[in-house]
């Protein structure tokens, strides 16, 4: 260390000696000081005694309100520990807390989570909170206020009971059905007649957080739904696109279920619901949640306890043939198989009696899922290959008829004189047996069961987890390539079994358009440009949607491209037309067709109108 480096730090310390001497306090401000801190200490002791004080108070009023309440019914009750009792069977382990006597947990032991490691847990803790509210003169007893004691414990039962004495209390009895997914629930009073209000009912407070469960959000969100069966009448369910609520007034509610995409926790009633109001808010995204569900009702309670009252709760997957399992032996059909969405009444019978039947046969054979939907879809195209041939040779008749077509366009090209190339072009069709109109009705014929496939597929439960090729999970989206931003209508993916069922959109578009260019009509460029941004548009539609419904659509959209290449290279169209010749000549082989009949008719009718206007302004 060199001479003027000591010099500069001897400096410093000297110049540190000295502001410390001179800035330090007199005798004056130093008593001000610590008269200042005494009374900063003072004030922070009266404050925490005021805070102790005020807590007490608060704690005083709480029990007292507790126990005003409850007329001291269950005063030993108010405060505990809140433990935990699980019971469990092959399917299911369900979890209590004494606080409440509530559900706590819902494990699926045959379903796994996210990671496909551990079980899927439907709902945990404060994901869902239930309250009975029974009534005495005082006013509401609510159970979420007291602790239960566990008792009759087995591995699969368990009832929680709720004590003024021991000769007096309201147990909850929980007993889950040996292999299934059903919890009986069963409240019941004992000694209680004298200590309760004289009512013959219990309300009922319920909410749920449902989990994020799946991988794709936006997919998920949109089959989460709060549904209810109004007793003797339809299954529905509030919106599952917004926030929702609704006050179900003077309706008999047989069960409300808290929906995800595949599993469902459902309340339901032995004696009926009423008074019921249901609401669903929408998460956001990101949160680990889809929807918050909420609902109040009532039903029956016999106080005196002659009578249980009588519920089950079923926690499980939405799976079309246990659901449907659920309604044997009940006179009236609790229809829980409602929550496995099949499409419109008439798609959704293809569904029950075939789809579904065809599709467990073929999962029995213990083959991949994505070779199961292969398999569908060519079975569904052999189906309906009859009605596709049809509508492809209407298609190809016309189009071998387009040179007579040519000359008649030729022979009137003012817009003046369409009505006379119009009857013309009718009457050719007429004269050959063909009707433009013939391709329509096997298209509508075929059309339901196509639409069978696309809207089972996105609810079959036995696609989720399942891969595929380079899908993972052919239950939600495939995305082959994630951005850093999101871009409208698409996300932040793009699913590759989406796009390529987009490039044989396209691809089939341009080849069936190809083949229906009969050169008739010139407005036909405007509906070319728009058959070809429909694929496009599905690409952005269908992006989140299940990577397995994108392979059926693919599949079936490629299915269909070799079948129209087929047909178009095995059909001699010289010889088509020769026969329709011939069939022309022979009029026993002819017959007009009806559209073609009742569109000529149209038009001399039309005619006969213009010549009487006509007649008229001439007079």
């Amino acid at each position: 260390m060199d001479k003027n480096t000591i010099t500069g730090l001897v400096l410093i310390g000297v110049l540190l000696v000295a502001f410390s001497f001179l800035s330090r306090p007199s005798e004056e401000q130093q008593a001000a000081w610590d008269h200042y801190r005494d009374s900063v200490a003072l004030v922070q002791q009266q404050e925490a005694a005021l805070k102790a004080k005020t807590e007490a108070a608060l704690a005083s009023n709480e029990n007292n309100a507790l126990t005003s309440d409850s007329s001291s019914l269950f005063f030993n009750a108010i405060h505990g520990t809140d433990s935990l009792i699980s019971i469990q069977n092959n399917v299911a382990e369900i979890t209590f807390a004494t606080r409440g006597g509530r559900v706590f947990s819902a494990t699926l032991k045959d379903y796994k989570a996210q990671d496909k490691k551990t079980p899927i847990v439907l709902f945990h803790d404060d994901d869902a909170s239930m309250c009975f509210n029974f009534y005495n003169k005082e006013g509401a007893i609510q159970t979420k206020d007291f602790y239960f004691n566990a008792v009759n414990k087995t591995d699969s039962s368990v009832t929680m009971r709720l004590s003024v004495d021991s000769d007096s209390y309201i147990d909850f009895i929980y007993t889950l059905k040996p292999d299934s997914y059903l919890m009986s629930f069963e409240i019941k009073a004992t000694g209680m007649a004298d200590k309760l209000a004289n009512t013959n009912y219990v309300d009922i407070e319920w909410s749920q957080r449902a989990r994020q469960l799946e991988k794709g959000f936006t997919y998920e969100n949109r089959l989460a739904e709060l549904t209810y069966k109004i007793k003797g009448d339809k299954v529905d369910n509030l919106s599952a696109a917004k926030d929702d609520e609704k006050e179900l007034g003077g309706a008999t509610i047989d069960w409300v279920a808290f929906k995800n995409q595949f599993f469902s926790s459902v309340l339901i009633a032995e004696q009926d619901f009423k008074k019921v109001s249901v609401k669903s808010k929408m998460e956001q995204q990101g949160s680990g949640y889809i929807k918050d569900y909420a609902s109040e009702m009532s039903t029956f309670f016999d106080p005196t306890g002659k009578q249980p009252t009588k519920m089950f709760f079923y926690y499980g997957p939405n799976h079309y043939k246990t659901l449907k399992a659920l309604d044997k032996g009940r006179s009236e059909k609790l229809e829980l198989s409602r929550l496995v969405y099949l499409g419109w009444p008439l798609i959704r019978w293809i569904n029950q009696f075939v789809t579904i039947n065809v599709f467990d046969w073929l999962s029995g054979w213990g083959l991949s899922m994505g070779i199961v939907l292969l398999i569908l879809t060519i079975m569904v195209k052999i189906l309906v290959y009859p009605a596709t041939w049809k509508t492809y040779m209407s298609s190809a008749k016309m189009r071998v008829l387009k040179p007579r077509i040519d000359e008649i366009n030729q022979k009137y090209p003012k817009q003046e004189d369409a009505m006379k190339k119009q009857q013309e072009v009718m009457s050719l069709y007429s004269q050959y047996g063909v009707s433009p109109m013939g391709g329509c009705l096997p298209m509508l014929l075929q059309f339901p069961i196509l639409m069978a496939l696309f809207m089972f597929v996105p609810s079959a439960i036995e696609l989720r987890q399942e891969s595929f090729l380079w899908a993972d999970d052919l239950s939600t989206y495939d995305a082959i390539v994630t951005f850093p931003f999101h871009i409208p209508f698409l996300g932040n993916h793009l699913s590759l079994f989406c796009l390529l069922m987009t490039v044989t959109n396209v691809l089939n578009t341009k080849y069936t358009m190809s083949m229906q260019d009969t050169g008739a009509q010139p407005q036909m460029a405007a509906m070319k440009w728009m058959m070809y941004l429909m694929p496009v548009m599905f690409l952005f539609v269908l992006n989140d949607y299940p990577s397995g419904l994108n392979y059926y659509y693919f599949v079936s959209t490629l299915i269909s491209v070799g079948t129209m290449i087929l047909l178009r290279r095995t059909t001699n169209e010289e010889k088509l037309l020769s026969i329709l010749e011939a069939k022309k000549k022979d009029p026993k082989q002819m017959k007009k067709t009806g559209f073609a009949a009742r569109l000529e008719a149209m038009q001399k009718q039309q005619e006969q109108l213009t010549k009487e206007r006509q007649q008229r302004n001439k007079r």
